[in-house]
């Protein structure tokens, strides 16, 4: 076993208060049930969930010692996506099951050079930029939005 502080709780973004530590994860970081992770402060803990749970940024894990974890989108390599038919981009994108951050004047996806050259037939302007990476969660809340289960939640289909 570890001596390590074990993550086993997550508080989801504005369900939670005070002060935390804080734990840079990029998009596929974020999906995750049992991993070693270490906070920009340095400390280790462990996660130990009881199922593959996909964290969003200012979610926030609590240590068995009682300690709070928040989670914080860390940078990585995307594509800023824009043109003048943003939606019929935006179908395309989701058409290949592709996770997208969608505000008013563009998209924003993980860099993917197929798919950047596919919207780029489509004429959209293609610009590679580093950020965070925050996808909308799917039509069912918190999760990814390919491949989704439905372990935890109450609908039928």
């Amino acid at each position: 076993m570890t001596d390590l502080p074990i993550a086993q709780i997550v508080h989801r973004k504005g369900q939670w208060h005070g002060t935390a530590m804080t734990c840079e994860l990029d998009y596929t970081e974020r999906f995750l049930r049992r991993k070693r992770l270490t906070t920009v402060s340095g400390a280790a803990f462990v996660v130990d969930l009881a199922q593959t749970t996909s964290l969003d940024d200012g979610d926030a894990l609590e240590l068995d010692t009682g300690v709070l974890v928040q989670i914080a989108a860390r940078d990585e390599a995307l594509y800023k996506i824009s043109g003048d038919s943003l939606v019929r981009l935006a179908w395309h994108v989701g058409n290949r099951h592709t996770p997208c951050q969608i505000t008013d004047k563009f998209l924003l996806i993980q860099a993917d050079p197929v798919i950047g050259h596919m919207l780029e037939h489509l004429g959209a302007t293609v610009e590679p930029i580093t950020a965070p990476f925050t996808p909308e969660g799917g039509a069912y809340g918190h999760g990814r939005t390919h491949s989704h289960e439905h372990v935890a939640t109450a609908h039928d289909h």
